[in-house]
């Protein structure tokens, strides 16, 4: 569960959810802006246009990527994390399938720390 490899995703996944979290609320102008098109236009400004939603999504991914980052409460992090994920998933398969890939990595990396800490799921599921 403490591997190095496990070590090294949980951190890769924390500092991608404490950058894109984190650009969320303060709008970097680092990296190369991706331009929505279509219904994920539509999808992403309705989102925006709420005033709060885009904000609290900000909120919870800083705060996942900090639990993870420092190493604390990691599974609970998972767990908060797990529907995130899903979203992330949906809204590139079905709107904005460029964007895909990264999606994919975020999954992949969520399913392997749920597998490494399944121990303390398991009870969940008795």
């Amino acid at each position: 569960m403490n591997s190095t490899f496990t070590k090294i995703l949980r951190i890769v996944l924390g500092l991608g959810l404490l950058f894109f979290g984190l650009s969320k609320l303060l709008h970097f102008k680092i990296m190369p802006t991706h331009i929505y098109t279509g219904d994920a236009a539509i999808f992403i400004d309705s989102l925006s246009n709420t005033g709060y939603i885009l904000i609290v999504v900000g909120i919870f991914e800083i705060l996942i990527g900090a639990l993870l980052v420092f190493n604390k409460w990691v599974p609970f992090a998972l767990l908060l994390l797990a529907p995130i994920t899903v979203n992330i998933l949906l809204f590139h398969l079905f709107l904005d399938t460029p964007g895909l890939i990264a999606a994919l990595v975020v999954v992949v990396l969520n399913v392997i720390l749920i597998y490494k800490h399944w121990k303390v799921y398991r009870p969940l599921f008795i």
